[in-house]
């Protein structure tokens, strides 16, 4: 009999990276960036065959519950359960949350809810590749081919081939310099490290109590101490922060044993500035990607997008604009990881414009 996957949807994050249009209030994975449906929306698509899937565990912030339930019933996906973190732990936390709730051999595809994939039959594909491995107990996770030499991005080194599509990780490097990004690409046998897993939850558990055992402790009793309401479930919230913060591959992947990777090529990418959102979105003969109100004359190479005010560009080029009820971001293209001196400028002075939403 095939195994039915379980989708754990990671939805806590508040992509600030791209402010003004992301904000704590609702955040990037809410918002329709990339199609008329929000990212949550499309990753949820992703792995809505029946046959092959069961209904998704989403894992997100308490305060955008109604926002979530109202998106997936939306496209008729509801999720199975809401898990509503009382405060942000990273990943590893979030998974093991997913994975004290559902049966111990259960398969679990742990989905960031803020990325984009365009070939999702080629995802599908590696899931299919990986399943094998991960019903004897590995730690799989997708190694995506790497366009050009990303210092944004952690690496992968693939090592032995375990079956056919599949080899074991050699190691997990951090972010490099420029350099080292070209050598690894020369090498050939790097992938990026796109952050998303299959694994059975039995598998990940045992390796985070090996590895964790504090984190693993402090989440079950947040359970054990949480309510239940529906389909809400609301841990404990001192058990809960009393949790080491910490991302899955620093606790759990680049330590356990039988780690895997299936490199896959599917239009990949995490949508992690504004200069991202520009290098994918459909753009004219001019290389504008214009979304919203806007007028440009003369104007090229420009990512122009607004959700408030008309937007009217003449003469330039090379510059990202984006436009809300209540903010304005422009900045040169290439610079868009700066944003982040904007937020630290504005959490400084307490202003609220981080916190609202924007729509």
């Amino acid at each position: 009999m095939t195994s039915h996957i379980t989708p754990v949807i990671l939805s806590g994050g508040s992509g600030t990276r791209l402010w003004p249009m992301s904000r704590a209030a609702k955040p990037k994975q809410l918002l329709a960036l990339t199609s008329t449906d929000s990212m949550l929306q499309l990753t949820a698509r992703r792995s809505s065959d029946d046959t092959r899937f069961d209904r998704p565990l989403v894992v997100g912030n308490a305060r955008h519950a109604e926002m979530i339930e109202e998106q997936l019933e939306a496209i008729s996906l509801p999720a199975a359960s809401l898990v509503l973190e009382p405060a942000g732990r990273n990943t590893a936390p979030a998974i093991a949350l997913a994975a004290l709730l559902t049966r111990p051999d259960a398969i679990l595809l742990v989905m960031p809810s803020d990325h984009v994939i365009n070939d999702v039959s080629a995802f599908r594909a590696a899931i299919e590749t990986a399943v094998p491995l991960v019903e004897d107990g590995w730690l799989v996770t997708f190694g995506i081919a790497p366009t050009a030499p990303d210092t944004g991005y952690g690496y992968i080194r693939r090592g032995e081939t375990l079956a056919p599509g599949i080899e074991r990780v050699e190691k997990f490097v951090e972010k490099p310099d420029r350099a080292t990004a070209e050598a690894y690409l020369a090498e050939g046998c790097y992938s990026w490290n796109g952050g998303i897993f299959l694994f059975r939850a039995d598998a990940y558990l045992v390796e985070l109590g090996r590895h964790a055992p504090e984190m693993l402790a402090a989440v079950r009793e947040s359970l054990d101490k949480g309510v239940r309401q529906g389909q809400r479930v609301y841990p404990e919230e001192a058990a809960f922060k009393a949790a080491p913060s910490d991302s899955i591959d620093y606790a759990v992947m680049e330590k356990a044993d039988r780690v895997a990777v299936v490199p896959v090529d599917m239009g990949w990418s995490d949508v992690g500035s504004w200069d991202a959102l520009h290098e994918i979105a459909p753009r004219d003969e001019a290389g504008n990607a214009e979304h919203g109100e806007i007028v440009s004359i003369d104007t090229s190479n420009c990512l122009l997008r607004t959700d408030g005010p008309l937007v009217a560009a003449i003469g330039v080029k090379d510059l990202i604009v984006i436009a809300t009820g209540d903010a304005v971001l422009i900045m040169p293209r290439g610079s868009s990881q700066d944003v982040k001196r904007a937020i630290e400028k504005l959490k400084a002075s307490g202003h609220v414009t981080l916190d609202r939403s924007s729509l």
